[in-house]
């Protein structure tokens, strides 16, 4: 039965289209001339059908359609509804279950994608009288794009609109936070919840697109060509302000604009200014908030750099020092989340904001991408030792007093906060924290690992997935501080890439901070960097983790020097990682990530941590 819908769908179906078109062009007559609003049907002529899906995860390349709803709609009116379960032929991950509530044992019985697609497509109907509208369209579409490449069927040519960036452009960011599907529908009142199921968020997703047709009403949107054009225009605010792209370079730099009081708006960075800023002016240029900063910008300045690694080194400086409104990352690189231990009698582990109070003797790791990253990287180093977990500080009188927690009793603490373990018994459980977190991550990772494969044998996924979550936070964090720790210890190293046949980027690097860079030929390189030597920034190590610079401007540094191509010409000082650090097992892992897709990759993390973790000094 499956085999002769598809048949239908392939052959039947286009004739049918190719049937329809002629029939309307024989009834309109050879020599008709249409209108250009009958070009383009009135939004209340058109036939919407609003699509939503869930499906096994997210990359339409590897996972699979579970559910497939939808909401056709007319002049404001819903004029059908579609919903099919969907069987993907494998098992659902048990968080996508617990997020939709769709279990194995109801998609079993359902449809597979190739009958599932065909219902949907009838109910859709023809490319010319139905367009599709999902929230975040690319992601429907993409799975829907890939199940029919997959059955060997041409995906019909329909015109689609996506709520969400249509969102961008009516909703300010005073009005709602963001342009998620749950925010919009509370912003507009729908009268559906959505709870990640696919009728119920299509019925939802109807809801926000009525809300953001009848604000657009006041923009003059009146036709279908009105709305698909809409977030691609060229402001009036543009068109104005082009005259601050004219007589620019074609050089690496970096730009900044300025309102009326000559505050920093927004700044960039880029290999060529000419070019990237030109396109501030064009329908390319379609973020709200880059739209909102050009209708007050009034001047732009530029200052042009030797070298990209220059400019974006720039960049980052003057986003630190001038908080621009528009500019969303680098702003608060000093709050920044690291955790360390603490120095006492008995150590604990403490997340902090800043870099300031980190040094190599406590032992310290970071920067962690939000309080929740450093939570569970700490959580982490708590399951591999006894390190206690209570805040007060111990003192003898404070022992007298106290009374253990249930950690004692769950043989995770040695209670040292009553006195049943002295200074130096305790410190050997600091050692082995300092030993993870700087030089040796092995026997750490190997127990972290160990349990999270317990835990997945026992069937435990959510608990497996949340000890892999702390162990990925971990050697993340911890990693990062391996690299940004081995670039500040260097006094000074002296980088050249080549740029062409006979021409070399330059660049010196004074303990993890961008000190010169300069463009020189290969007859004359080492008389430029003799010069750009005795020019550079003077950097001095004051003894703090971050001597001369912010960690974002170290990872930068460190990320132009991993390129291919990179020579090194001199250095002072030992710029390694430790052999058997986090480091180098998160380059393990990324190895792997490289390979493998989604429904492997967990296996292959818990494998990749384990050859890291037996390999030996041999």
């Amino acid at each position: 039965m499956l085999t002769l819908k598809l048949i239908a769908l392939n052959v039947i179906y286009p004739i049918y289209l190719c049937f329809m078109k002629s029939e309307q062009e024989d009834s309109l007559g050879l020599a008709f001339q249409p209108s250009f609003d009958e070009i383009s049907p009135s939004l209340y002529e058109t036939t919407f059908v609003v699509v939503d899906l869930e499906t096994t995860g997210g990359s339409h390349n590897s996972e699979a359609i579970i559910e497939i709803g939808a909401v056709k709609v007319r002049a404001g009116e819903i004029i059908g509804e579609f919903q099919t379960l969907v069987n993907p032929e494998s098992p659902i991950p048990p968080f996508i279950t617990v997020l939709t509530g769709i279990t194995d044992a109801m998609a079993s019985t359902a449809p597979k994608i190739g009958e599932a697609l065909f219902s949907f497509l009838e109910f859709v109907g023809p490319v010319s009288e139905s367009v599709l509208v999902a929230h975040n369209a690319p992601f429907d579409i993409g799975f829907l794009k890939a199940a029919w490449s997959k059955l060997e069927i041409a995906w019909p040519a329909y015109q689609v609109l996506d709520t969400a960036k249509i969102a961008r452009y009516v909703i300010t960011r005073d009005e709602a936070p963001n342009c998620k599907l749950s925010t919009l529908s509370t912003f507009f009142g729908a009268t559906t919840n959505p709870d990640h199921r696919a009728l119920s968020d299509a019925r939802a997703t109807v809801d926000v697109f009525h809300g953001i047709l009848d604000r657009l009403g006041g923009h003059g949107v009146q036709t279908l060509e009105d709305l698909r054009s809409f977030s691609n225009r060229v402001t009036s605010a543009q068109r104005r302000k082009r005259y601050l792209a004219e007589g620019l370079p074609n050089s690496p730099g970096v730009y900044v604009f300025r309102d009326d009081q000559g505050s920093a708006l927004y700044i960039g960075t880029t290999r060529n200014l000419r070019n990237r800023v030109r396109s501030y002016f064009t329908a390319a240029e379609t973020r709200k908030r880059i739209h909102d900063m050009i209708s007050i910008a009034v001047s732009l300045d530029v200052i042009q750099t030797a070298t990209i690694i220059e400019a974006e080194v720039r960049e980052l400086r003057l986003i630190t020092e001038k908080q621009p409104r528009f500019n969303r990352r680098s702003k608060f690189q000093a709050k920044s989340l690291w955790i360390k231990l603490t120095r006492e009698a008995f150590p604990r582990l403490v997340a902090i904001r800043g870099a300031k109070g980190l040094d190599d003797d406590s032992g310290w790791a970071g920067p962690f991408n939000g309080r929740d990253e450093a939570a569970r990287a700490i959580e982490a180093l708590y399951e591999v030792t006894q390190l206690r977990q209570c805040k007060p500080r111990i003192t003898l009188t404070s022992i007298k007093s106290a009374s253990p927690c249930a950690l004692f009793d769950m043989k995770r603490c040695g209670a040292p906060c009553i006195g049943q373990e002295s200074i130096d018994s305790y410190s050997s459980h600091v050692k082995a924290i300092h030993q993870s977190l700087h030089l040796d991550a092995r026997p750490a990772l190997s127990s972290l690992n160990q349990r999270m494969v317990e835990l997945a044998e026992q069937e435990r996924f959510e608990e497996a997935a949340e000890a892999r979550n702390r162990l990925g936070a971990l050697i993340r964090g911890s990693a990062r501080a391996q690299r940004i720790r081995s670039l500040t210890r260097v006094k000074e190293l002296i980088a050249a890439r080549a740029i062409s046949t006979n021409t070399w980027e330059i660049v010196i690097v004074r303990h993890g901070k961008f000190a010169a860079s300069a463009i020189a030929k290969s007859s004359n390189y080492k008389e430029v960097v003799e010069s750009l030597r005795l020019t550079a920034e003077v950097v001095f190590d004051n003894g703090e983790v971050l001597p001369a610079s912010h960690h974002e401007e170290v990872e930068a540094l460190l990320r132009y020097l991993d390129q291919e191509g990179i020579r090194i010409i001199e250095i002072d000082g030992i710029w390694a990682l430790p052999t058997f650090g986090s480091a180098a097992a998160r380059s393990e892992i990324e190895k792997v990530r490289a390979k493998v897709d989604a429904n492997t990759y967990k296996e292959d993390f818990a494998n990749s941590v384990d050859r890291f973790a037996q390999r030996s000094t041999s």
